[in-house]
């Protein structure tokens, strides 16, 4: 008897706790319009910049692999570890 009750009550908990992470979550939301409205300039400009960011750094590594090749290989470490 004792051992069902035990193993009902942690159930419990995560389920008083997961009601309440929910309504705090719902009280965040805001029904009323933006204060300050961001324009198609500037969203595309954070578009740009973010594309931008994800893109060099990729368009460094395929434009230098040719060098990359042609590096020679470092010796191998003969550490007796495999």
């Amino acid at each position: 008897m004792i051992f069902a009750v035990l193993r009902g009550l942690p159930q419990t908990v995560l389920m008083v706790r997961a009601k309440a992470v929910l309504r705090d979550q719902r009280s965040n939301i805001c029904s009323k319009p933006p204060k300050e409205t961001i324009g198609p300039v500037k969203s595309v400009f954070a578009i740009l910049v973010f594309a931008a960011m994800l893109l060099v750094p990729a368009g460094w590594i395929l434009h230098h692999i040719p060098e990359y090749r042609k590096r020679p290989r470092p010796p191998p470490d003969d550490d007796g570890i495999m």
